[in-house]
């Protein structure tokens, strides 16, 4: 395909027009909005509104006047749509990290006589490491298997079953109907992980029998950095289920300041300590960037990125030691597409020293995000003729490339 032809498709893409709804440094292609998505425009002018307006004049009544005090719930509903889910069922809380723990013990708990907590080896490592945490406080164990060996395991031994959605690294997608019923025949309940999942292929929640969610907030959903994640319990669970983090958020008369916890009717009963609010609007802003954005239209132009990137690189970068690791198939896989290199760090930063933001994941690949509200098929040919252009003139060699920061 030639640059042209690139420019064409950008002309006819329905979603084309959305772009401008974002900030896009001036020489930049970003393919790293599966790690933190761009800084949508309106956040801009929301979190402004929020401390200049809201906490600067109406100061601690804005939790009534200007609903701080049901932002967890409204932006949660708000991010229902776009994962298949009932707006009462989803809340914006915490972080991924501490979010997991909560559903994870508070499953757990559901059927003590089961002790394995089964999830996948080599998935998110923050995943494994607060299940093998929260197995240990509950004198379980966590048993992480290879891909294909999951579903065999699941047994009158497994409590809950732990697993991304869509794998941070290469990609691999999971059957989330096939594998919540296989684990619900085995007794079991199921947990995903959506971080690189929502805002990025369509998710049907309901549709597909799905229990226990959490998700990130500063990936696809673009609320900016350490933005809120968010957690989903489906409504039949829910007043079965309590929060091991009992903060006052979650009781059902905060403001009754009684010693005894009494845990809120609902989804509400998942949140812990004071909603953060500056941070809540810059997601809030976030989400609303899919406004009028169908995820099948969304996704249909993500597998036509992955499609271009991947023969462009077939074409122009074959013999120079790329492997790409990523499914071809598009119902196995999400919106990022990877490659194996010896050299696949110093690769990644000579590409962002050229402008083309991708980044690395230890020991050797370099992953590029296709995030298609603001990304085009003109993005997706320079980067690839920069990636050309690393690997031809070895640029990659350059002694400063090898220099790692604390995050690469």
């Amino acid at each position: 395909m030639t640059l042209e032809e690139a420019r064409a498709l950008d002309e006819v893409d329905p979603l084309g027009g959305l772009r401008d709804r974002f900030v896009i440094p001036e020489g930049v292609i970003y393919l790293d909005g599966n790690s933190l998505g761009a800084l949508p425009k309106r956040s801009i002018g929301r979190t402004s509104q929020v401390v200049l307006e809201e906490w600067g004049n109406s100061l601690i009544r804005s939790w009534n006047e200007h609903g701080w005090i049901d932002a967890p719930q409204r932006i949660g509903a708000k991010i229902a749509p776009l994962i298949g889910a009932k707006p009462n069922e989803v809340i914006v809380t915490d972080s991924v990290t501490v979010n997991l723990f909560k559903l994870i013990v508070a499953a757990a708990r559901l059927s003590p006589d089961r002790p394995v907590i089964l999830s996948e080896a080599g998935n998110f490592h923050t995943d494994l490491h607060v299940a093998g945490g929260a197995a240990e406080l509950l004198g379980m164990r966590l048993e992480a298997l290879e891909r294909d060996a999951v579903a065999g395991a699941l047994g009158p031994d497994t409590n809950l079953l732990l697993l991304t959605h869509v794998h941070y690294k290469a990609g691999f997608r999971f059957d989330m109907a096939e594998v919540t019923a296989q684990a619900s025949q085995a007794g079991a309940l199921t947990l995903w992980d959506l971080s690189h999942s929502v805002g990025a292929v369509p998710l049907h929640l309901n549709r597909d029998g799905a229990e226990l969610a959490v998700g990130c907030g500063y990936k696809y959903l673009n609320g900016g950095p350490g933005a809120p994640a968010f957690l989903y319990v489906a409504e039949h669970l829910q007043e079965r289920l309590v929060s091991p983090l009992r903060g006052w958020m979650g009781h059902a008369a905060p403001f009754a300041f009684t010693d005894d916890y009494v845990p809120a009717p609902g989804i509400s009963r998942f949140l812990a300590g004071t909603p953060p609010i500056l941070s809540l609007s810059a997601l809030e802003a976030g989400v609303e960037s899919f406004d009028g954005a169908d995820m099948e239209a969304v996704w249909a132009k993500s597998v036509s990125l992955f499609d271009l990137f991947a023969k462009l690189v077939e074409e122009r970068c074959a013999g120079f030691g790329l492997e790409c690791i990523s499914p071809s198939d598009p119902e196995r896989r999400g919106s990022h597409i990877s490659y194996r290199h010896r050299h696949a760090f110093e690769i990644c930063q000579a590409l962002i020293a050229a402008g083309v933001i991708g980044d690395f994941r230890s020991p050797d690949v370099v992953r590029f995000g296709l995030t298609p509200l603001y990304l085009g098929f003109e993005d997706v040919w320079r980067a690839v003729d920069r990636l050309h252009s690393v690997l031809h003139t070895e640029s990659w060699r350059d002694p400063r490339f090898a220099v790692r920061s604390k995050v690469t």
